[in-house]
């Protein structure tokens, strides 16, 4: 499985980024992956920020970004594309975001920077 995420960059407080990621190489069909979105900022550990289960039948955040931030996902025959939609942007979001799927292995992406700064 290969994902490749997209979208970071450098935003004002309270500004928005859309990240995406897409994912290919599936195994199994991709519906059947749950796809989450997890970030790690520098000296911390990494921490989950939302995912949705498979097909899209439930969704969890943080407590952090909820209310902010908003995943959803398209999923195609082979590959699906997953979104993170991050509003009110504060600093401390600052962080390398990750997108994983998973079904009984996990699987990473290499990562996208979201910076939030003045």
């Amino acid at each position: 499985v290969q994902l490749v995420e997209s979208g970071g960059g450098l935003v004002q407080p309270g500004g928005s980024l859309r990240l995406s990621c897409t994912a290919s190489g599936f195994t199994f069909s991709s519906y059947s992956y749950a796809m989450s979105w997890y970030r790690q900022a520098p000296g911390k550990e990494r921490e989950l920020v939302a995912t949705m289960t498979s097909a899209g039948g439930s969704t969890n955040y943080a407590d952090s970004v909820k209310g902010r931030f908003a995943i959803s996902r398209v999923n195609a025959q082979d590959t699906v594309t997953v979104y993170l939609q991050m509003n009110s942007l504060k600093p401390e979001d600052t962080a390398v975001y990750y997108c994983h799927a998973k079904r009984i292995l996990g699987y990473w992406g290499q990562g996208t920077q979201v910076t939030v700064s003045s």
